[in-house]
């Protein structure tokens, strides 16, 4: 990876950017693309799109979303502990002892989730913890000192865990899913740039919020763009590290390329062409199976407006929704590269319907 992409990957990673206030990791994104793309528009709820030959009848998106899971305080007590609810899947079992951040309009407040010491617990009555029991400590001692800090029901927060890099292969950090999807098409539409490739298309480079609490801002900007294709990035599960079962999570590797999604929202013809582009450039690639629906921004677009055909490129992952998500950097650039070769093979008025 150039030095240039890792600096824009390690600060977009770095910028926190949970659901519902996305707005500064947007602005970095945006930052970042702008050079790569024709003109932008920013939509009411925070979604961002890049757009590269605006005039063009035929459109193509290529998406990730930018939001992170995070947590709301929800009560204060007298002596200045704060409980929570989730922003999203957030994992209560992970809280304990970690570091976190509290957005306030006074600024970020840091915090910390407390636990009772092992000392002085009946470890033998252990439970794990859940959202009724996990707390954070900001240093008051008092509701009124937590108001005073800016705190109130209502504030986010997030871990504090930053990007670092594991065996010199892995990529570690909180917000990976999905914020390296964003990376991975900003880098698309540098490639694209960078190596003069003109599109016969109109192609729309989709950073949408909201997706944690429901695809919500790929709900919103699908019916905006109204576009004929989508290729979304998300992550999806490594499965080889311990108490994953195969049989029903599938045999998913992180380090051996991106995952190409079956199912009923997988537009086949769409799909194939991936493949095929896979197959011709060496760009190695897995296959997963979705049942009703694959959980990402690919239901949104693909059963928006009249149907728009839709496919599915994953990032493996391992840990998600934890502060150490994991991927390997090799498949993050193999991501970039499919993506890319795909956009190339597909065609002005690209007719995509299984038969006419």
């Amino acid at each position: 990876m150039r030095k240039e992409s890792f600096d824009f990957l390690e600060k977009y990673l770095n910028t926190h950017s949970p659901t519902g206030f996305e707005k500064e990791g947007q602005k970095v994104w945006l930052d970042y693309v702008r050079p790569y793309i024709d003109e932008y528009f920013v939509d009411t709820y925070g979604t961002v799109v890049g757009v590269v030959n605006p005039e063009a009848e035929y459109k193509v998106v290529i998406e990730a979303h930018a939001d992170e899971i995070s947590w709301f305080v929800n009560y204060i007590t007298k002596e200045g502990y704060l409980y929570l609810r989730r922003n999203g899947g957030s994992d209560a079992l992970i809280a304990p002892s970690k570091r976190v951040i509290i957005h306030t309009a006074k600024g970020p407040v840091r915090a910390v989730f407390g636990w009772p010491a092992i000392h002085v617990r009946k470890t033998e009555q252990d439970k794990a913890p859940t959202i009724e029991t996990i707390f954070l400590d900001c240093g008051a001692a008092s509701a009124k000192e937590v108001e005073e800090m800016g705190i109130h029901v209502g504030s986010v927060v997030t871990f504090e865990d930053e990007l670092m890099q594991l065996n010199e292969k892995y990529l570690v950090g909180r917000a990976l899913d999905n914020r390296v999807g964003g990376f991975m098409i900003a880098e698309v539409a540098r490639k694209l740039k960078e190596e003069g490739k003109t599109l016969p298309f109109g192609l729309y480079i989709v950073n949408a919020v909201q997706e944690e609490i429901g695809l919500r801002g790929a709900e919103m900007v699908a019916h905006r763009i109204k576009p004929n294709v989508a290729i979304v990035t998300d992550v999806t599960h490594d499965t080889q590290s311990p108490m994953y079962e195969k049989k029903t999570a599938g045999d998913i590797h992180c380090g051996k390329g991106p995952v190409i999604t079956y199912g009923p929202a997988v537009q086949n013809n769409l799909r194939d062409l991936i493949i095929a582009a896979a197959q011709e450039k060496g760009i190695p690639f897995q296959r997963a199976a979705a049942t009703r629906a694959t959980g990402t921004d690919t239901d949104a677009f693909a059963y928006s407006n009249a149907g728009v055909a839709s496919a599915l490129i994953s990032l493996p992952l391992k840990y998600m929704h934890t502060t150490v998500e994991t991927v390997a950097e090799a498949d993050v650039l193999n991501v970039i590269e499919l993506i890319y070769e795909s956009l190339l093979r597909i065609e002005d008025q690209h007719d995509f319907r299984y038969f006419k």
